[in-house]
């Protein structure tokens, strides 16, 4: 049985480690390997260089949204073919245990296992309001 009076609690604990990883990954993309580096290892994956740009920003940008519960859900759907490349493009060849030579896919696909639970989950607690058009979700009886 879910005790939903945690919930919104639960909710805005993994909304806000989402966000730090999503910053973090960001940040490592843009000051230690550049945007160039970035691009040119996108490239080796045979990806246009477009794709390093926008996985900066959606890193950037959809961290510091989930950290600030603006658009959750839609946030945590949008960013999810982030994690689906790195499995299926980066991690995927070099076995489960991401403590593999190159990281196995283990740490990628459990990342994007947590985005669907945040996105079915919603803002959570202390969440900026979400227009509800942002929002994923139908309106309810007291709005």
């Amino acid at each position: 049985m879910t005790n939903t009076s945690n919930a919104d609690y639960a909710a805005l604990l993994l909304r806000v480690s989402l966000g730090v990883l999503f910053i973090a990954h960001g940040a490592l993309k843009l000051f230690v390997f550049t945007p160039a580096g970035t691009v040119g290892f996108f490239e080796s994956l045979g990806l246009p260089a477009i794709f390093a740009y926008l996985t900066i920003l959606a890193e950037l940008g959809g961290g510091a949204a989930l950290i600030a519960g603006f658009a959750t859900r839609l946030v945590s759907i949008a960013t999810l073919p982030i994690l689906l490349g790195a499995v299926f493009m980066v991690h995927g060849a070099n076995g489960w245990l991401y403590t593999n030579p190159n990281g196995g896919w283990e740490f990628p696909a459990f990342w994007a296992a947590t985005l669907v639970v945040q996105a079915l989950l919603g803002d959570g607690a202390y969440a900026l309001k979400t227009p509800r058009l942002l929002a994923l979700q139908p309106a309810t009886q007291s709005e």
